[in-house]
């Protein structure tokens, strides 16, 4: 079997799986929406300010709700003894978590970021920068997945990774936040928004190299214990 079809298997599977719990999908894009729809009830009617904290609002809605599903990553694989079929196969371990982290991504990631623009329109958001918020979450909602399935392996063995995993995350997550929800801000004031979104693109490029290597070693080290 080539790589390629390895991988178009493999994505394949992971989405017939998640198509099979829908509601588990529909859960954090609901908390998204829901997170950014309300928190313009606590401020005063027609706030001028809230487009200034736009940004910063979709984006921390955006990650919150990535981290609601980082723990089933591969929790239900190691619990059934399907990570265990998974290292042994001939695929390479690293192909089949590329393909398990990318189909994490668009159930949950891609969404998320398809919704950034009307958000950012209804948070007050001109049109250029709801364009770019959009973009921003487009580079940086799969660096999110990457980052946050990385730590999802290093916790897979544990009993309570569910208390572990943000702790263990949320540091290594926190440059994404900046500099996405930094190019929103700079475009919200006129300016060229390039080097942030340059620096996402950076930020997933080099993610994508290295998490599915780091993810399928750090799987291996928990099967073995």
């Amino acid at each position: 079997m080539s790589l390629l079809k390895a991988l178009s298997a493999a994505l394949i599977r992971e989405l017939r799986l998640a198509a099979r719990a829908p509601a588990e999908a529909l859960q954090p894009l609901l908390f998204y929406a829901l997170v950014a729809a309300i928190f313009p009830l606590g401020v005063a009617a027609n706030e001028p300010s809230l487009s200034k904290y736009a940004p910063a609002i979709v984006w921390i809605a955006a990650l919150l709700a990535s981290l609601m599903t980082l723990e089933r990553v591969f929790r239900s694989d190691f619990d059934d003894g399907t990570l265990e079929l998974m290292a042994l196969a001939d695929p390479p371990l690293p192909l089949l978590v590329a393909a398990k982290l990318t189909a994490h991504w668009l159930l949950g990631g891609l969404p998320l970021a398809l919704l950034a623009w009307p958000l950012g329109l209804g948070l007050g958001l001109n049109a250029e920068a709801a364009k770019v918020l959009g973009l921003s979450l487009l580079l940086g909602t799969p660096t999110l997945v990457l980052l946050g399935g990385f730590a999802a392996a290093l916790t897979v063995g544990l009993p309570r990774a569910g208390l572990l995993l943000p702790i263990l995350v949320l540091p290594m997550l926190t440059p994404v936040v900046i500099f996405g929800a930094g190019a929103v801000r700079m475009a919200t004031e006129g300016l060229n928004a390039d080097a942030p979104l340059y620096f996402l693109a950076a930020l997933l490029v080099l993610s994508a190299t290295l998490v599915p290597f780091a993810a399928a070693a750090a799987l291996r080290n928990a099967l073995e214990s």
